[in-house]
């Protein structure tokens, strides 16, 4: 491991990271996405926290309270805010800016993904680890009203109280995906805000139990749902009693999987997906819905299907085709979602970040660093530069495909190189209950 060139690398991302910090927060990236996202900027918060230069955590704060200001009065975290009349070549559907020309400079909400379910989530993360890094107690009591407002939200979006999420197709990062109902990525999520809220509650002086129990059972229906194999042997007595429309799609997935060696990524009324998707088994690991056990087969299914290569990690396995029951002709919108592409099995440096994060959650120290020399590689490369930190790559061929200056790549690298330089993840530690320590319970 090239250490010389991981810290060049941990230079330039900061100082990308910095400088795509603006009045309203961190924006997307320095090329294009130039609004602060409500999910891009609450995981870019996890490298501007670490940045040498103090300016990093107050981008972050900026980003909280600009996406405060625009909660809805449900409680709905805007699915980004941004400037009117600022040229960006992301907005191709919006004329290539938000807002018409006539309406001056302001900021607004984008409505494009506004149902979007994560928004709500990192929104709340994104606090926890303001708060972790900085115990800024006064800050946090004056955004507790928005984080239970933001969290009531969320609680409508149980539409049968199941005690999970139910969400529309595409409405998280996967926004031109078709997962749906109860997905993996934002019932995981789920899982961790219920629990960062019980943390913040306590720092608070309030009582946490309620957070902290809802956060347990949220932990062990995902796993009851999305785990197909002997690790998680089934309760039917339970599941007939409690959730007798989980009973069609649990048997299905017994009789037609048998066994998977990874969480599904969504189960539907009476359906499933039958693929690997990539982001939500890592944060499984991360917080500690995944067990040992669970956490060493997901990390092994990555190594022998080769998802880590060429670069880690890529989003999907496997793709999607035309004429596959989950392919959606709105797959082919900017010729982004095609097999290989964007969500659809490209590779993505912030879930990089997430993977190398992850090793070290799991002891694979040595995997770990092998990960991060090939991450830095991965963000070194671009289109017509060196060290772009781009957005995405094609899953395939490893090049570069995406827009330039991403926030989230540069800042899941700061992450993923603080990691493995202390052998250990930050904030989502064993010593606040997470990773491994929250599955051995």
């Amino acid at each position: 491991m090239d250490t010389e060139l991981i810290e060049h690398g941990r230079h330039i991302a900061e100082k990308m990271l910095i400088g795509n910090g603006d009045e309203l927060g961190i924006l997307g990236s320095s090329e294009a996405y130039k609004q602060v996202w409500a999910r891009d900027s609450m995981i870019a918060g996890l490298g501007l926290e670490l940045c040498q230069d103090d300016e990093g955590h107050l981008i972050h704060r900026r980003s909280l309270e600009t996406l405060r200001q625009f909660q809805s009065q449900l409680g709905k975290i805007p699915h980004n805010v941004g400037l009117t009349n600022i040229d960006d070549p992301a907005l191709v559907a919006l004329g290539g800016r938000l807002g018409a020309p006539a309406n001056g400079k302001r900021a607004i909400a984008d409505t494009t993904h506004a149902g979007c379910v994560d928004s709500n989530l990192w929104y709340i993360l994104g606090h926890y680890y303001h708060y972790r890094h900085g115990h800024d107690t006064d800050f946090l009591r004056q955004a507790w009203p928005s984080l239970e407002q933001a969290l009531l939200w969320l609680r409508y979006q149980d539409s049968n109280e199941c005690g999970l999420l139910e969400v529309h197709e595409a409405m998280d990062w996967a926004d031109l995906f078709s997962n749906r109902y109860n997905v993996l990525y934002d019932n995981v999520l789920y899982y961790a805000v219920w629990k960062a809220m019980g943390h913040l509650a306590d720092a608070l002086g309030f009582p946490a139990d309620e957070y902290t129990r809802t956060a347990e059972d949220v932990r062990r229906k995902i796993n009851i749902l999305l785990w197909v194999g002997p690790e998680e042997p089934k309760d039917w007595d339970w599941v007939h009693r409690e959730r007798q429309e989980w009973l069609y799609p649990l048997r299905r997935a017994e009789v037609e999987l048998v066994v998977r060696p990874f969480y599904l990524p969504y189960m539907g009324f009476r359906d499933c997906a039958d693929r690997f998707d990539t982001l939500g088994n890592l944060l499984a690991i991360l917080f500690g819905v995944a067990d040992a056990r669970k956490t060493g087969l997901i990390l092994d299914y990555i190594h022998s299907t080769g998802l880590n290569e060429p670069f880690p990690v890529r989003a999907t396995y496997p793709v999607i085709h035309p004429g596959d029951q989950d392919w959606r002709e709105y797959f082919r919108v900017r010729n982004l979602n095609l097999p290989h592409h964007y969500h659809n099995g490209g590779a993505w440096p912030f879930i990089g970040g997430f993977y190398v994060a992850a090793l070290i959650q799991a002891g694979r120290f040595d995997e770990a660093r092998y990960q991060l020399a090939k991450l830095v590689e991965m963000n070194r490369r671009g289109i017509h530069q060196e060290w772009e930190f781009n957005e995405w790559f094609h899953g395939q061929s490893g090049r570069p495909m995406g827009f330039a200056g991403q926030s989230w790549s540069a800042a899941m690298y700061l992450f993923a190189v603080d990691a493995v330089r202390r052998g250990a993840v930050r904030v989502f530690d064993p010593e606040g209950g997470w990773g491994l320590a929250a599955a051995s319970r």
